[in-house]
């Protein structure tokens, strides 16, 4: 099970947090720095480590509430429930509750800060060395919204990273024992009448290991009614729609592992289809996996563990390949890594000077971890006549695949004056 006790320790000693921010419920683990992992628990002395995403507002007061508070005060007190908030964040659309227009990040906001609320056991933020946050989908819009929302915690500039649902999920399984995914792992969420699929595949001819997360989504609507109102009947249906899709899905694959991940996935009525898939690798049933593969994932980025070091995982918003240039440094020519593969496309940036004389050509070296060998792209400066001067590289992805470079001729002083030119171009990786 993917369970721990959640209980806090007391100390004061510094940790790191990962956050789950999910669409219906959100978790949080942390790790000290004995080591110790926890999940946070919203009941002291059991293990009640899901908060519902949402708020709620008393009508005509300033009073919020979140998480379950939110969803009691709302259905006892008849107060204001909000839900969605980081759907409504992404959209940007104004809400209105009570008369009153919200920025939708606001929002996002407030219920961050009441769950770190929660963490004053811990030391609360000024013990957190650092913070992660994982959703289901990371993409530039949903960056965008949650640098917005954490701004307002004014947690300080460099504090807070973010990831997706398949790289929390990567994280996790590197930092597990390896025959849990020497032959590939599944992991199977089932939110919003969709069965989500999370699959981990490995290539072990390169180094370091690339992982890939193969991501599946297939309907699941709600089992059909019986006349009778049976609801042992309704669950018996939905058992056996949840066999004959994991039936499908897994078909002749080889698996170690298989994870069941979120309430919906929980309880005692899949009965059939358990027993179906014990027989095809190890299970394991939980709510935290992604909250603690945030703290994994964190914890690599801070300390660069062994783990991280011998695996990258290339995402669908990863960068595909490792991208430089040879430069000449005390008169030797050597490799200048500019942008390494496994970071997202969209916050994989480079800026730097360097001194130029003689031939208008500049080469960046790309090598792909995906397809594997390496090219050549070669930059002509048109219109640079070959004297000495000092250039400036700014690189950037428009998306996954396109690499675009802007040089910029900064010159020598008065020796040698800028010639105000620039130079641009886009490259497919």
């Amino acid at each position: 099970m993917l369970k721990l006790s959640g209980a806090f320790s007391g100390a004061s000693e510094k940790f790191i947090l990962g956050f789950d921010l999910g669409d219906d419920v959100s978790g949080m683990s942390y790790i000290t720095e004995s080591g110790e992992m926890e999940t946070v628990s919203t009941v002291a002395g059991r293990e009640v480590f899901k908060i519902p995403t949402c708020l709620c507002k008393r009508p005509g007061a300033g009073q919020w509430f979140f998480g379950e508070a939110a969803r009691k005060f709302a259905r006892e007190e008849g107060g204001i429930l909000v839900e969605g908030l980081l759907e409504k964040a992404v959209s940007g659309e104004p809400v209105t509750i009570d008369g009153t227009s919200y920025k939708p990040a606001s929002l996002l906001t407030l219920f961050l800060k009441r769950c770190l609320g929660l963490l004053t056991q811990l030391g609360g933020e000024s013990a957190m060395e650092g913070l992660l946050i994982t959703v289901p989908v990371l993409d530039h819009n949903t960056l965008e919204a949650l640098r917005e929302a954490v701004a307002g915690l004014k947690l300080g500039s460099g504090k807070v990273w973010y990831q997706s649902y398949a790289e929390s999920y990567y994280a996790y399984m590197i930092h597990q024992e390896e025959d849990l995914w020497l032959r590939g792992s599944l992991l199977l969420r089932l939110s919003g009448g969709n069965l989500q699929t999370f699959r981990m595949e490995t290539n072990r001819h390169t180094k370091p290991v690339v992982v890939y997360i193969d991501e599946q989504s297939y309907p699941f609507p709600e089992a059909p009614r019986s006349n009778r109102a049976d609801e042992d009947y309704e669950q018996m249906q939905r058992d056996r729609m949840l066999l004959n899709q994991t039936r499908e899905i897994i078909g002749p694959l080889q698996l170690s592992s298989i994870f069941l991940i979120g309430e919906d996935l929980s309880g005692d009525w899949m009965q059939e289809s358990l027993k179906f898939l014990c027989k095809q690798g190890r299970v394991f049933r939980g709510t935290n996996l992604f909250s603690k593969g945030a703290c994994y994932g964190l914890q690599d980025r801070l300390k660069g563990t062994e783990a991280a070091k011998e695996h990258v995982f290339l995402g669908n918003e990863k960068l595909t390949c490792n991208v430089g240039m040879k430069i000449l440094r005390h008169g030797e020519e050597t490799y200048f890594a500019l942008l390494d593969a496994g970071v997202d496309w969209f916050e994989a940036s480079e800026e730097f000077d360097f001194y130029m004389e003689g031939g208008n050509e500049i080469d960046l070296h790309i090598s792909s971890l995906v397809g594997g060998g390496s090219r050549t792209a070669r930059i002509f400066l048109e219109g640079y006549s070959g004297e000495m001067t000092r250039m400036r590289a700014s690189l950037y992805l428009t998306d996954v695949r396109h690499l675009v470079i802007r040089i910029e001729d900064l010159g020598l002083g008065e020796f040698s004056p800028s010639s105000m030119q620039t130079w641009k171009e886009e490259i497919e990786l």
